[in-house]
């Protein structure tokens, strides 16, 4: 049995390699934003840029990752992911401007657009329903250490040593993860492969890309005001384009019909709200307790990674909380608390407690591991396994968009929230408004998820027989 459990792990503990990877890079980046911008010569808001332009490339590149995994073989796509990767990390760690920053950052999300989404549909693919909730918890608990280690080590490279090397702790880990997938990681593909909407492809992945390099660069950096809003209109009318040529082919890249499915529309609609709210986190977060607080790196990596602390611990329990009240009653309520506590942050001050602030990053990590983890597991409650890699790379796109559309609206509302204030350099009053408004983005969610069906995802959840039996 123990052998047969360690069999059943093993998948989800390689493809974690990857997400352990990945997050961690982001926590050590978002902890390190203010001395990279100050190295770099430019505004501590403008660095949002590098946050976004990774998150763009993420959602340009994964509608493809699905496609390219049927076609040449899971295995094979996820550790070229893995290579291409390791590449931008290290084209980041020789950057010496926001441009060239901002590019190496393109580059890495071309890499975690291929190699997250796809290791994760491994997973999907080669898992009963019954048993998705405990392999997304096996996935995700070892990945959640890379939060509750990023920061921290982050935090400690920049304050005593420099911030470029920060990226270069990406390359043992991918080449472990890189190594393991050979080894032990199936070659999942499709024999029947219909052509690539490259139509589709072009459509979707300029128009995002324009429409939110426009939006975040505001016109105060890189582009003028002018060309920022002119690249925003340009996206937009790409992305209208899209929803019209969609209608007109048989296997459109991002196939909108699944937000028809009452489950799968309310985890990405619902879920894209909530994403907003948190996505923000990590860019406002480490701004306030350095330049608001005065806080070393170092410091403030030690109080955010207490965040992944409550995440991993809710990782634990998350299957006995959805089996005693389901998914319904769990997203919307623990909805609620999320938004309660994000907006909480806009009230601490540099004299606040750490352990109030610690306290606080506990609980609002475990309350959002159990709405992701609610999240992610239902929107595939009712997808056919035929359908499954187009509702991996629709889902995973809203994920992605919805971080970057939080961190460019918290800068926006940070950036006239100082300017009103008449505030030369960010103070700790600048924050409060961008986590209140913020909490009320996810506050939002709930009108979806109030919709759901009373039994929704009871298969995965595990309540009751009849349950049982359509797991079965």
């Amino acid at each position: 049995m123990q052998f047969l459990l360690a069999r059943g792990m093993l998948t989800p503990l390689i493809i974690a390699t990857a997400l352990f990877m990945e997050n961690m890079d982001a926590t050590v980046i978002s902890t390190s934003l203010p001395a990279i911008a100050q190295d770099l010569l430019v505004d501590p808001v403008a660095l949002k840029l590098a946050l976004t332009s990774y998150l763009v490339s993420l959602a340009v590149f994964i509608p493809v990752s699905g496609w390219m995994a049927d076609r040449f073989g899971a295995r094979r796509i996820f550790r070229s992911a893995i290579l291409v990767f390791m590449a931008g990390s290290i084209l980041c760690g020789f950057s010496g401007s926001l441009e060239s920053f901002v590019l190496a950052r393109f580059v890495q999300g071309m890499g975690g657009a291929m190699m997250v989404p796809v290791g994760r549909l491994v997973i999907l693919r080669t898992t009963r329903k019954d048993e998705l909730v405990r392999a997304l918890s096996y996935l995700t608990i070892p990945a959640l250490l890379g939060p509750v280690i990023g920061p921290p080590l982050g935090g400690f490279i920049t304050t005593y040593f420099h911030w470029r090397w920060i990226f270069f702790i990406n390359i043992p880990i991918g080449l472990l993860g890189m190594v393991l997938a050979k080894r032990y990681i199936e070659d999942l593909r499709d024999e029947n492969v219909p052509a690539l909407d490259k139509t589709g492809f072009f459509l979707s992945g300029v128009g995002l890309s324009m429409l939110m390099l426009g939006l975040a660069t505001e016109g105060k950096h890189m582009l003028s005001a002018n060309l920022s809003v002119a690249v925003s209109v340009a996206g937009g009318l790409l992305l209208l384009a899209y929803l019209l040529h969609y209608r007109r082919v048989n296997e459109p890249l991002l196939d909108l019909s699944l937000l028809r499915l009452p489950t799968f529309h309310a985890s990405v609609l619902g879920g894209f709200l909530i994403r907003m709210g948190i996505g923000a986190t990590p860019f406002l977060l480490p701004l306030m307790l350095q330049l608001g607080f005065g806080y070393s790196p170092f410091q403030s990596g030690l109080l955010t990674c207490s965040t992944a602390v409550g995440a991993i611990f809710m990782k634990t329990i998350v299957s006995k909380v959805l089996e005693r009240f389901g998914f319904k009653q769990v997203l919307i309520w623990n909805a609620v608390l999320v938004a309660i506590s994000m907006a909480v942050y806009g009230l601490f001050r540099p004299d606040t407690p750490h352990w109030v602030m610690l306290l606080v990053f506990v609980l609002g990590g475990f309350l959002r591991s159990l709405q992701f983890t609610s999240l992610n597991a239902i929107a595939f409650a009712d997808v056919a396994q035929a359908r499954m890699s187009h509702a991996t790379s629709l889902s995973s796109v809203a994920q992605q968009l919805a971080a970057g559309f939080g961190v460019t609206v918290a800068a926006i509302i940070l950036q006239t929230t100082a300017g009103l204030q008449a505030h030369g350099t960010l103070q700790s009053s600048d924050f409060a408004w961008s986590f209140l408004v913020m909490g009320m983005l996810t506050l939002l969610s709930v009108a979806f998820f109030w919709r759901l069906d009373g039994n929704a995802g009871a298969a995965l959840a595990g309540r009751g027989e009849d349950s049982k039996k359509q797991a079965q």
